[in-house]
């Protein structure tokens, strides 16, 4: 297995299917010149060259709608958005139009297509560039989203999602670029879009949580081992679809769960998740199933206050010991 970076992890599988497809090319702001944001497109152009790493002007809209146009003409692009906050301006176009022109041509076209980027909070940028936007493109049909909470999945994920013949919502945490850990290094390394992961077996509580909250709940299952709870942890990866046969099996062992969200609390993932659970697996439960999310307030800029604002492993582990009746 091979230490590397999120950012590096990504632009491996960015690297890897662009040699080998040349339909393949990336835009967006500075993912040329300036080897990208937040440098997950360092040396490609002098790899690919202009006509397949190509800077965009500021003009998401615009960019995207390239893009959609590029897919359904036989490319397939990778559109990076420097956050998923500014691609709010490009909404028209992911979702207007790549998610169902497919649908709409009765499926004689299709559109092939990876928007991915930075997501959710990054500290102190303020209001307007701290939303999760995961949960919200998940309720489109057409669209698959991915967001991955480690660099294995990121680029075991980011591979399948280039390769997918409909459009992909992949969701990278600002704040996990620089984040170390074991990649694959097996030739050719994929990870199949949909399937969750048990990343920690537990016997006491279902925890669930993807991007940077699995690493919140991490913190907070190290803590409860310490006071003798047993959490069994899964990583959706896939908001969309949501893989909850693996939820099942899981809660149906527990009989508890928590769900942890970095999204507000209505409509979201955390949402749809404690449904599904109630529906599938009543029977087994023997508490109510909680949730951990934003307040549904925006992003405060003050640090005291933003650090209330964030879900915390103080809050999973509150959590976890109402479920289990230790609070």
């Amino acid at each position: 297995m091979a230490q590397l970076q999120f950012r590096e992890a990504l632009r491996e599988a960015i690297d890897e299917e662009m040699a080998q497809d040349d339909s393949i090319f990336i835009m967006g702001e500075e993912v040329a010149e300036y080897d990208g944001a937040y440098k997950v497109t360092e040396g490609l152009l002098d790899k690919y060259g202009l006509k397949r790493v190509i800077d965009t002007p500021i003009s998401e809209l615009g960019f995207a709608g390239i893009g959609v146009g590029a897919a359904m003409n036989g490319l397939r692009p990778i559109v990076e958005f420097m956050t998923w906050n500014f691609a709010v301006l490009a909404a028209d176009q992911i979702l207007n139009h790549a998610s169902k022109v497919k649908y709409m041509l009765g499926g004689q076209a299709s559109v092939p297509i990876v928007f991915r980027g930075p997501n959710a909070s990054a500290g102190q940028l303020g209001a307007t560039h701290s939303v999760a936007y995961d949960s919200m493109y998940a309720q489109f049909p057409g669209l698959a989203v991915i967001y991955p909470s480690e660099p294995d999945d990121a680029k075991g994920l980011l591979k399948s999602a280039i390769r997918s013949n409909d459009p992909v919502i992949f969701m990278e945490s600002e704040q996990m670029y620089g984040l170390k850990g074991e990649v694959s290094e097996e030739e050719d390394y994929i990870i199949p879009i949909g399937k969750a992961k048990v990343k920690r077996e537990g016997d006491d509580v279902t925890v669930i949580a993807s991007g940077k909250m699995y690493h919140i709940v991490k913190q907070a299952a190290a803590q409860l081992e310490k006071d003798g709870v047993e959490v069994e942890i899964i990583d959706p990866r896939t908001i969309k679809p949501f893989d909850i046969e693996t939820v099942i099996e899981s809660v149906k062992k527990t009989n508890r769960c928590v769900i942890v969200d970095e999204a507000h609390p209505f409509g979201g993932m955390a949402s749809e998740a404690g449904f599904l659970i109630q529906r599938e697996a009543f029977d087994y439960l023997d508490a109510p199933v909680r949730r951990v999310t934003l307040p549904d307030v925006s992003a405060p800029f003050s640090k005291k206050l933003f650090d209330l604002w964030l879900p915390d492993a103080k809050q999973v582990i509150d959590a976890v010991n109402a479920v289990t009746y230790r609070s």
